[in-house]
C-alpha cells in the first residue's frame, strides 16, 4: 500500500504575493509543503529539539572559566595599603555523574525521534486539510454554477407565466408560485456564493494563494477493501503512534536521570592563579616579598549525597507519574488512530454509495422534468409540478457534487490515517523534501559556545494583498516582523512520473469519481464531467 502516488508538478518559482499559481492538486500540495506556517513552524520546533541533544552532551564535557580583577585596599592593616591585579583559570572535568549525561542524551534523542514523527504526522494532517479545501472550492464553484442556471430557468418560467396570465391562461396563484420559487433560488444562489468565498479564503489560508481555475484531482490509489485492513495498516504506519512510543521511552530515561541524584559524583579539577601586587608587596608583607606570585593546583573532588530532604524521592515519583501519563496517552492515541481509520473507511464507502445513488437520481430527475414539462403542455400538470421537478433536479445535482467531494476527501483522510499521506508518499521530491536529520547531524555534537545561526526570518508566506493598508513597514513597526528574503520558501522545480495514475484525469471540468475498492465494479471514466453542464439544460416555458 505504501508508495508514491501523487507527484509534484514542476514549478519555476512560486511568487510571494497573493496571485494564485496552483492549478492542480499537485501544485497546491507542493506550495503547502513549502510555505504553510504550521509545517514551517514545526520544522523550527524540531530544530529546537535537536539542540536538546547538544545541551545534554554539554553536561559531560569540561568546563573552563577565567577570572580577573583589580583590588585596592582602603583600610590600613599593619603593613600598609596595598593593591593588586589578579587573574585565574579554573577547569572542571566530570568523571562520574551517576548516569545523568548518558540518560539525558538518550532521552533527548528519543524526543528528537518523537518530533520527527510528529512533523510527518502534521504534514499528513495539513495535506488532508489542503485536499479538503481544494475539493471544497471545486464543489462550491459547481454549486454556484448550478444555482445560476436555476435562476435563469426560473426567470424564463416567471416571464412565461406572466404572459399566460395576461391572456387568461393561468391564474394569479401560478404567477405567485413562480415568483416565490425564483426568489428562493436567488436566495440559494447568494448563500452558495458566500459559501464559495469562504471556501476560497480557507484555501488561501492553507495553501497560501487564492485558487485559480482548479483542475480535477488525480484518482486515489487502491484503498483497503475492509475496515480491518485499514486498521492493520494504520497501526503499522501511523506516525502519531511512532511519536508517542518515543515519548514513552524518553519518559523512562527521565526516571533514570532523577535517580542519578542519589549517586555520588566525581570530578577532576584544576586551577591556576597569578597576582601582581603592583609594587606594594613590601608594604603589605614585609621586605623582600615578591610582587608577582603564581599558583597552580590539580585535584579530584567527590560528592556523596547522604540526605537531601526527600527531594530525590519526590522527583523520581514525579517522573514515574509522568511516564504513566505518557503510557495512557499512548493507549489514547492508539484508540484515536483506530477510530480515525474506521471512520474514514466508513465515510469513504458511504460517499461511494452516495455517488451511485445520486447519479441515478440525476438521470431520473432529468427524465422526470422532461416528462413533467411535456405533460404540462397538455394540461395534466400545472406550474407547481414543473417548479418542483426543476428543484428536485437541482437538489440531486448538488448532492452528486457533494458526494464526489466527500468521497475524495474521505479517501485521502483514510490514507492519512494509515500513515500514507506524507510528503514522501506524495512524491513531493526533486530536492524539495525537508530533511530533519541534516540539522540534527549539524548541531547535535557541536562544542562551540559561539556557533549561532543566522537571524530567523519567516519562511511561510503572508496572505495580505499588496494593496492592503497593513503594509510590511507597519507590521515591522508593530510586531517586529522580519520580511522574507527574496525567493524564501519557494520550492525548487522537480517532478516525477505519477505511478499508476492516468495523467488525463487531471484535466476537464468537475470532480471525477474516486477510484473504488478492488472488490467493487469498475467506475465510469474519471475524465467524464461531474455532471452535464448546467447551461445546456433546455429552458422551456410553461407553454411548452
Amino acid at each position: 500500500m505504501r508508495g508514491g502516488y501523487l507527484s509534484a508538478a514542476a514549478i519555476a518559482a512560486l511568487c510571494m504575493c497573493g496571485v494564485a499559481e496552483a492549478d492542480t492538486l499537485r501544485d497546491a500540495l507542493v506550495r503547502t509543503y513549502a510555505v504553510n506556517p504550521t509545517i514551517t513552524g514545526l520544522r523550527a520546533q524540531q530544530r529546537a529539539l535537536d539542540e536538546n541533544v547538544a545541551i545534554a552532551r554539554a553536561g559531560g564535557r569540561p568546563q573552563l572559566s577565567a577570572t580577573a580583577g583589580v583590588n585596592q585596599d582602603l583600610t590600613r592593616t599593619g603593613g600598609g595599603n596595598g593593591r593588586n591585579v589578579n587573574a585565574g583559570v579554573d577547569l572542571s572535568l566530570p568523571l562520574f555523574l551517576g548516569g545523568r549525561v548518558r540518560n539525558g542524551v538518550r532521552a533527548a534523542d528519543e524526543r528528537v525521534l518523537a518530533g520527527r514523527a510528529a512533523l510527518l504526522a502534521t504534514e499528513g494532517d495539513i495535506f488532508t486539510e489542503a485536499v479538503a479545501s481544494y475539493m471544497d472550492v471545486i464543489r462550491d464553484r459547481s454549486i454556484v454554477t448550478l444555482n445560476q442556471n436555476q435562476v435563469r430557468v426560473l426567470e424564463t418560467n416567471l416571464q412565461a407565466s406572466r404572459d399566460r396570465f395576461e391572456v387568461g391562461d393561468l391564474t394569479r396563484t401560478d404567477v405567485a408560485q413562480s415568483e416565490a420559487r425564483l426568489e428562493l433560488a436567488r436566495s440559494d444562489l447568494a448563500t452558495a456564493q458566500g459559501r464559495l468565498e469562504s471556501s476560497e479564503e480557507n484555501y488561501r489560508r492553507v495553501v497560501g494563494t487564492l485558487p485559480d481555475d482548479l483542475q480535477p484531482p488525480p484518482p486515489l490509489p487502491p484503498l483497503p477493501t475492509t475496515a480491518d485492513q485499514a486498521v492493520e495498516i494504520a497501526l503499522a504506519n501511523n506516525q502519531d503512534l511512532v511519536a508517542i512510543a518515543a515519548q514513552v521511552r524518553a519518559a523512562e530515561r527521565d526516571i533514570a536521570i532523577a535517580r542519578a541524584d542519589r549517586l555520588p559524583t566525581l570530578s577532576a579539577i584544576g586551577s591556576g592563579r597569578a597576582t601582581d601586587f603592583l609594587g606594594t608587596a613590601d608594604t603589605q608583607f614585609g621586605p623582600g616579598a615578591r610582587d608577582r606570585q603564581t599558583s597552580t593546583g590539580l585535584g579530584v573532588q567527590a560528592t556523596l549525597p547522604i540526605y537531601q530532604g526527600g527531594v530525590v524521592g519526590a522527583r523520581v515519583r514525579q517522573a514515574q507519574a509522568i511516564q504513566s501519563q505518557t503510557i495512557e496517552r499512548a493507549v489514547e492515541t492508539e484508540r484515536l488512530v483506530i477510530a480515525q481509520a474506521r471512520a474514514s473507511f466508513a465515510s469513504y464507502q458511504a460517499a461511494v454509495e452516495a455517488i451511485r445513488s445520486n447519479e441515478i437520481a440525476v438521470s431520473a430527475n432529468q427524465l422526470a422534468l422532461e416528462g413533467t414539462r411535456a405533460e404540462q403542455t397538455v394540461g395534466t400538470r400545472n406550474v407547481l409540478d414543473v417548479l418542483n421537478a426543476e428543484q428536485e433536479l437541482l437538489n440531486s445535482q448538488v448532492r452528486l457534487v457533494t458526494a464526489r467531494r466527500d468521497a475524495y476527501v474521505a479517501g485521502f483522510s483514510l490514507l492519512n490515517a494509515m500513515g500514507q499521506a506524507e510528503a514522501q508518499d506524495l512524491n513531493l521530491d526533486g530536492g524539495a523534501l525537508y530533511d530533519p536529520v541534516a540539522n540534527y547531524d549539524r548541531v547535535s555534537r557541536r562544542e562551540s559556545d559561539w556557533g549561532d545561526d543566522p537571524r530567523p526570518a519567516p519562511v511561510a508566506t503572508r496572505t495580505v494583498d499588496a494593496a492592503s493598508p497593513v503594509s510590511t513597514e507597519t507590521r515591522t513597526e508593530n510586531y517586529r516582523f522580519i520580511p522574507s528574503p527574496p525567493g524564501a520558501g519557494a520550492p525548487p522545480a522537480g517532478t516525477t512520473p505519477l505511478p499508476g495514475t492516468n495523467p488525463a484525469a487531471t484535466t476537464g471540468p468537475g470532480i471525477p469519481p474516486p477510484s473504488p475498492p478492488a472488490s467493487t465494479p469498475p467506475r465510469p471514466d474519471p475524465n467524464e464531467p461531474l455532471i452535464q453542464p448546467p447551461a445546456e439544460t433546455p429552458v422551456t416555458s410553461p407553454n411548452g
